[in-house]
């Protein structure tokens, strides 16, 4: 049975997609819709995988997520600290990982921001920042607090972080995966 079309993402009217590309630029990618959360991640896994003090990820549904080069990414499975595991996108040639997703919310990308385009990157900041009890010691976010942006120290409840349309545009993607919605192969194995 074919998958059914995906809901149709409401978009502001000054939302431009973002784009992005590994390091060689083998592998490219569009984003066509405005992030659902963008988490900068403080915990020890982040910093280990990111090789950084964190990581910052554009989580939006991977129907709005396209490859956009004939080279396809390879998906390499590694643990989590959920026990869930997850699956990296990375370049077949040049290693870098574009993206993430869980075996939980396989129809949601968590894209790297340090991988978008400068132009794109420009309009990325986070939404939150979680597990900041394994911050590294010598990063303030203060400037972050008075931004308006929440910090914890784990994680958080959802419904108390997110905007009202990345709520609605969850539960969307809920009843679309419910009818049988399937993404291409370079989001699952």
């Amino acid at each position: 049975m074919a998958s059914p079309p995906p809901p149709t993402t409401p978009v502001p009217a000054d939302f431009t997609p973002l784009t992005g590309h590994c390091d060689c630029k083998a592998i490219t990618y569009t984003i066509k819709a405005p992030a659902l959360v963008v988490h900068c991640c403080h915990c020890t896994w982040c910093q280990r995988e990111s090789g950084s003090v964190f990581a910052l990820n554009y989580q939006v549904e991977s129907y709005n997520f396209t490859i956009t080069s004939p080279t396809k990414p390879t998906l390499i499975r590694t643990p989590s600290p959920s026990g869930d595991g997850q699956i990296f996108g990375r370049c077949p040639s040049c290693g870098i990982a574009l993206y993430t997703h869980y075996d939980v919310n396989k129809m949601r990308v968590f894209v790297k921001v340090g991988t978008m385009d400068d132009a794109s990157r420009a309009k990325v900041r986070p939404d939150v920042h979680i597990y900041t009890s394994t911050k590294v010691e010598w990063m303030d976010l203060k400037s972050e607090v008075e931004r308006g942006v929440p910090c914890f120290e784990e994680y958080y409840k959802t419904k108390d972080v997110w905007r009202k349309e990345s709520l609605e545009r969850v539960e969307a993607l809920k009843a679309w995966v419910e009818k049988g919605g399937k993404v291409g192969d370079w989001v699952v194995e």
